[in-house]
């Protein structure tokens, strides 16, 4: 998983289990359950969708329990497939036009079959705005993600029923990409980000990457004491536009003012020069809360209110990214 630098990572507790299904039923027909999990009485409610732009922290945050209940979805696994048809499942249901990009990588355990899935949505400009997260889960045993994978997935498919009946000025893809995490116990290049490597290489042979104008990347984002720091690697100006949408709305004590370094899928982005931003809280589950990459992070580590706060700014940091970018003549 991505990693502070200077700081040595849990190890984590490899089992038997970790190459197959390994527990947990996936709902039964791959579409959000209509009553919230059991575990949600205890979380704090997400406030409404008119408050929030639209953005539905609590259908966020039924899709972060339905993936929960998959088990482990390790890239390459049994569990990572039932993950990606539920994600593709839910994206059909909010008629996104979805693509699945499958990909092999050799990784420290062989070779490994991995999926990238991808919403592509037409805009009045073919210029790109990319909103990303990873949907794996780290190889360990009895480790179902909640907030670690779990959370920006549920994010990133509520985002995507309302932008993908959205009139965009530019060009939104909505990513989900396989492979995020480290096989081995360290995070050691090149074991980890397959799937966002992947996916940057092959925009670029295609030249759809210099139509990217910026790319937000979500990882980390549902613990119910969120704080997300401005991450170091980050574009500057991205992280200003987000942070100031952030304090905007008043969630200025939720996106705070300090900084963090994190390394994480949008670094490969940042290296063939594409402005990129990670939203991330990941003091609070590595330090405060102590449940990163151990089987302590389950659902109950996650809060529709937080979920809602971070989907609100995606919603609107969309419009003042299409109003930078879009041509001066469709203003």
């Amino acid at each position: 998983m991505k990693r502070q630098q200077a700081f040595s990572l849990l190890a984590p507790l490899l089992g038997a289990c970790v190459l197959g299904d390994c527990g947990g039923n996936p709902a039964a027909n791959g579409q959000a359950s209509a009553n919230p999990p059991p575990a949600a009485a205890a979380q704090a409610a997400a406030p409404p969708a008119t408050s929030t732009g639209g953005f539905d922290g609590q259908r966020a945050y039924q899709h972060v329990a339905d993936l929960v209940a998959i088990g482990p979805r390790t890239a390459g696994t049994e569990g990572g497939r039932r993950a990606q048809e539920y994600i593709v499942r839910q994206l059909q249901s909010f008629g996104c036009p979805v693509e699945q990009a499958a990909f092999r990588s050799q990784t420290p355990i062989g070779t490994v079959e991995m999926k990238n899935i991808i919403v592509k949505i037409p805009g009045q400009s073919p210029d790109i705005l990319l909103f990303s997260t990873h949907y794996d889960t780290k190889r360990m045993a009895n480790f179902v993600g909640a907030d670690d994978g779990g959370s920006s997935t549920g994010v990133m498919l509520e985002l995507a029923r309302s932008v993908c009946a959205r009139r965009n000025a530019l060009t939104v893809w909505i990513t989900f990409f396989d492979g995020e995490e480290a096989f081995n116990e360290e995070w050691v290049d090149p074991d980890n980000t397959y799937g966002s490597r992947e996916l940057a290489a092959r925009m670029a042979l295609s030249g759809e990457l210099g139509r990217v104008r910026a790319m937000v990347l979500a990882d980390l984002v549902g613990n119910h004491n969120l704080r997300l720091k401005r991450e170091s690697n980050s574009t500057p100006w991205l992280t200003e536009l987000v942070w100031s949408t952030a304090a905007r709305l008043g969630y200025g004590q939720t996106f705070v003012s300090e900084t963090t370094t994190a390394l994480d899928d949008h670094l490969p982005f940042l290296r063939r020069n594409v402005a990129a931003v990670d939203i991330i809280d990941l003091d609070n589950p590595l330090h405060a809360d102590g449940y990163w990459h151990t089987p302590s992070d389950t659902l109950d580590k996650v809060s529709p209110r937080s979920l809602a706060i971070v989907g609100h700014v995606l919603l609107e940091t969309l419009p003042q990214l299409e109003n930078k970018f879009r041509p001066a003549a469709n203003r």
